[in-house]
């Protein structure tokens, strides 16, 4: 029986306050970070896709590096949604975007530019003499910067680092071969980048940027604290003057059959969701769970048919398989000047089991996003 792949968590860490450099860091689409613009790779023309729905530009709300081992591209993942309470919870006012670069072009890149530094050597040094040696942040402590060592993207300073490092790794290198059949059939939808209006990236709003952190969920699963999960939950009826006990047995007058069913829709509902606050109360602060093959966890029940109407990869025809999720935390650290927010109960990402890319392609592709609204909209109102 082949083993289940690992469940990675996010978690938010320094705040990004100005960009990185020295210190050989990572270029900047290679960061996972919540907030702030997209960092297009170097192949691909940069933009900021329009809402569905109202037709402004999204908002940018995380971006995730995510190479697979046994491929030769870098790969970033980028989610935006609208900020329109209006479009809040359709389908059309997210999307997820799918970009790759070669790692060949980016080391012949990297070599011309290190020649061209070498030719004219204005020496970083004579600015700030640690600056190489630190990697220092503009305007920002060493730590900020120190995040991007935990999330695998250079080595670790000290030992103290080794574990955060190990679980960075996992998350960079999750094989193609380990992704599942998928079951049931997929449908073939026409593709879904064909229509995509991209508007400039500095007409749409944006988040503060920071940080994310990459640990191991089974880490945690020994301090499990199911306490947490009955509090929320509690804290949801008191909330709302419901009492889900009494809703499921009373809330319903009529008889027969029909009745019966819509007991049982919601007793799956209840379920459904408690398994989730179990589930994500073994770190409260996950705001991104990443398990490439993986199974996603639902906050409410969805549909039956729910792998039925998961489209294949408008490119390659292949079928698509769940990557990573959004989770609820992530709303509240969703912070601005202004009073720009997104909410929703978690947001499903789903993309190409190939992770396919056209030669030369200069436009992201764009995979398929499933979003279930925030409890408090469907489970008790």
């Amino acid at each position: 029986m082949a083993a289940r792949p690992p469940v990675l968590l996010g978690l938010r860490d320094a705040a990004m306050v100005g960009p990185c450099r020295g210190g050989g860091q990572a270029p900047a689409w290679a960061v996972n970070k919540l907030g702030g613009s997209a960092d297009w790779v170097p192949s691909v023309r940069p933009g900021a896709p329009c809402c569905g729905v109202c037709g402004r530009a999204l908002a940018h709300l995380v971006q995730v590096y995510c190479p697979l081992e046994g491929s030769p591209f870098h790969r970033v993942a980028n989610v935006f949604a609208c900020a329109g309470q209006g479009c809040w919870g359709a389908a059309r006012s997210w999307k997820v975007l799918r970009s790759q670069y070669l790692q060949a072009q980016e080391k012949e890149t990297r070599d011309c530019s290190l020649k061209q530094k070498q030719e004219s050597n204005f020496a970083a040094k004579d600015w700030c003499d640690e600056a190489d040696d630190w990697g220092v942040c503009d305007g920002a402590e060493s730590p900020a910067c120190a995040s991007l060592q935990l999330l695998g993207l250079n080595e670790a300073v000290s030992s103290s680092l080794s574990r955060e490092v190990e679980c960075a790794s996992q998350f960079q290198q999750l094989c193609l071969s380990e992704a599942t059949d998928g079951s049931g059939s997929l449908n073939t939808h026409p593709a879904v980048s064909e229509g995509m209006v991209m508007a400039t990236s500095s007409s749409a709003p944006v988040f503060q940027p920071f940080y994310i952190n990459v640990v191991d969920e089974e880490d945690y699963t020994g301090f499990l604290d199911t306490d947490h999960a009955d509090k929320l939950l509690k804290e949801y009826q008191q909330r709302e003057g419901v009492d889900l006990e009494q809703l499921m047995s009373e809330s319903f007058a009529g008889e027969g059959d029909n009745e019966k069913y819509e007991k049982t829709e919601v007793k799956s509902r209840d379920h459904t969701f408690h398994k989730f606050m179990k589930r994500i109360s073994v770190c409260h602060e996950q705001i991104l769970r990443y398990s490439w093959g993986g199974q996603p966890l639902f906050i409410t029940c969805p549909p039956a048919n729910i792998n039925k109407g998961i489209p294949a990869c408008s490119n390659c025809g292949s079928n698509r398989i769940f990557e990573f999720q959004l989770m609820p935390a992530l709303v509240s650290m969703l912070q601005s000047d202004s009073d720009l927010a997104v909410e929703f109960g978690t947001v499903i990402v789903y993309t190409c089991e190939r992770s396919c890319w056209p030669t030369n392609h200069q436009t992201p592709l764009e995979e398929f996003i499933f979003v279930q609204e925030d409890p408090d909209q469907r489970l008790f109102k």
